[in-house]
Order: structure tokens, then C-alpha cells, then sequence
């Protein structure tokens, strides 16, 4: 199965007088990335809670938030009166100085960081365990998410790769004719301007053989056939992290198909290139987003 990189998921849990809110966000990323935002008083619990996503969540751009709602009566808070003070001398000798408006400095002063401080700051072993239920919780709902939109990628890109594997059928037929044009056409060549009589029909064929072997494309086809043979096998495979080999294998059916085009000498193989490129791109595109 595959799974994207998108996703999201919420709980939330009642421990005593508070509200935990747990959010996780995943977008596409080419390792893991955390932005976690949370309450001072989870800090000691920071690195178990980093592991924890990393462990569980393995790629992509997450954002975790965890706020607190107080749930009935109001937090008890305390003010550092040494800090405030400290604080308050400094800028009222600054204002001073200014010749500056100090209404509002007392109101600053109590928006500074740790000047309030609330009563209880640590939060139980007992607790932190509900918190990380619900943190489960939500990498649960968010790892969900990742399945069911894994589920419609994996559709897309099958899609895509089965409409390179027909284009490639139709480019089979059209080699045999493409090896003939390119005969007659350098026949039609040597007797306009050798003649038919001059030219020696052994070393010509010798020299075509050499040059159609310059230009055969079954090395390429084979290589081609057998890459998206085993990207639909991987597509199948039961681990989890798999995009960056779904496009390393993307890579090398490109690096064919231009090969391909490149060899072809043939405007309708041309165009059969064109479209096989152009499928490609658009599993590119979805690759991106595979875990």
C-alpha cells in the first residue's frame, strides 16, 4: 500500500481543571521536519514527544500544536516581582531619557515573558501519559488519512504507468517499419547521387547492419519493461516509507524513454516518446507527495 505525506489529526483529553488540544498537520517533505509548538509546561516531555512523531510519522513537514483551555475555575498565576522590577527601572530610566510616554509601562512590563508565571508548571508522569494517548490518537487519524489518499495516488500512477506500457506496444509495431523507411530511404539516396550500379551491395549491407545496430532500441524496451514491472510490484510491497525508490525508479524509466527518443530517427516513434514523457511527468508529480 502506499501512503502520502498529507494529512491531519485532532484529539483532545480532560485532565483535572484543564483541556489538552492536540493538532497534527503533514505536508510533503524530503526528510521530517517538526514545528512544535507547546505549552512550557510539556517541555520536559519535548524529546519523547519528538521521537515519538519521528518514529510514527517517518517523513514529511509536520506541524504538532498542543494547547491547554482552562476548564473551570481560573489557573492561579504569580508575579515575578524582582524580574518586573527590574524590568520597571530600566525602562522608566529609558522613558526618561526618551522623554517618552510611560502610561503603559506597567501593562508592557506584564506581557514580558516570565514576569507571570502560572501556578503549577509541571505536570504529572500520570498525566503526560493521557496526553500521549491522545498524541497517539491523532498520529492514528493522521496515518489514516495517509492510507485513503495513498489509496487514490496509487490509482493515478498505476494509470500512468500502464499508458507508458501502451505506448510502448504501440512504438514495438512501428520498429520493424522504422528499420525498413530508414532503408529505403538511404538506398533512394546512393542512387540518386552514386548510382545503383556503383554501389557495392555487400558492404552495404554491412554498413547497415552496423548502423541499425547503433540504432536498436531493444536494450532501452527491455529495460523499460522490466523498470515498470517492478515499480507496480513496489507499489504492492508492505513497506511503509517507499517514494524515494518510487522515484529513483521514475529516474531510470525517464533516463529509457529519452534514450528512446533519442535513437529513434522516426517521427511517429517521436510522438509516442512525447506522450510516454508526458506520463511521466504526471507520476512525477504524484510521487512527490509518497511517503
Amino acid at each position: 500500500m502506499l501512503r502520502s505525506m498529507t494529512g491531519y489529526g485532532r484529539g483532545e483529553c480532560a485532565i483535572n481543571d484543564r483541556i489538552f488540544i492536540v493538532e497534527l498537520r503533514s505536508l510533503n517533505g524530503k526528510q521530517f521536519e517538526l514545528l512544535l509548538k507547546i505549552p512550557s509546561i510539556l517541555k520536559p516531555f519535548e524529546f519523547e514527544l519528538r521521537n515519538f512523531l519521528a518514529e510514527n510519522l517517518v517523513r514529511g513537514s509536520v506541524e504538532c500544536t498542543i494547547t491547554i483551555k482552562q476548564n473551570g475555575s481560573s489557573k492561579n498565576s504569580s508575579i515575578n516581582l524582582d524580574l518586573a522590577r527590574s524590568y520597571y527601572k530600566q525602562l522608566k530610566q529609558l522613558t526618561d531619557e526618551l522623554d517618552a510616554d510611560d502610561s503603559q509601562l506597567l501593562a508592557s512590563i506584564l506581557r514580558i515573558p516570565d514576569v507571570i508565571s502560572a501556578g503549577t508548571d509541571v505536570l504529572a508522569d500520570s498525566d503526560w501519559k493521557l496526553v500521549k494517548k491522545v498524541l497517539d490518537e491523532s498520529v492514528m487519524m493522521i496515518n489514516k488519512h495517509r492510507l485513503d489518499e495513498g489509496a487514490a495516488m496509487k490509482k493515478e500512477l498505476l494509470l500512468r504507468i500502464e499508458n507508458i506500457e501502451s505506448l510502448q506496444k504501440q512504438l514495438a509495431v512501428l520498429e520493424p517499419l522504422r528499420k525498413q523507411k530508414i532503408r529505403d530511404h538511404i538506398q533512394k539516396l546512393l542512387d540518386e547521387h552514386v548510382g545503383a550500379e556503383m554501389v557495392d551491395k555487400n558492404r552495404f549491407e554491412q554498413e547497415l547492419i552496423y548502423y541499425f545496430e547503433k540504432i536498436d532500441l531493444t536494450e532501452e524496451q527491455v529495460r523499460l519493461t522490466n523498470h515498470c514491472s517492478y515499480f507496480k510490484t513496489l507499489m504492492e510491497d508492505a513497506e511503509v516509507s517507499k517514494g524515494r525508490k518510487l522515484s529513483f525508479l521514475l529516474q531510470e524509466i525517464g533516463r529509457e524513454i529519452n534514450t528512446t527518443g533519442s535513437k529513434a530517427y522516426d517521427a511517429n516513434i517521436q510522438k509516442h516518446v512525447v506522450e510516454m514523457k508526458d506520463e511521466l511527468e504526471k507520476a512525477k508529480e504524484q510521487v512527490l507527495n509518497i511517503l
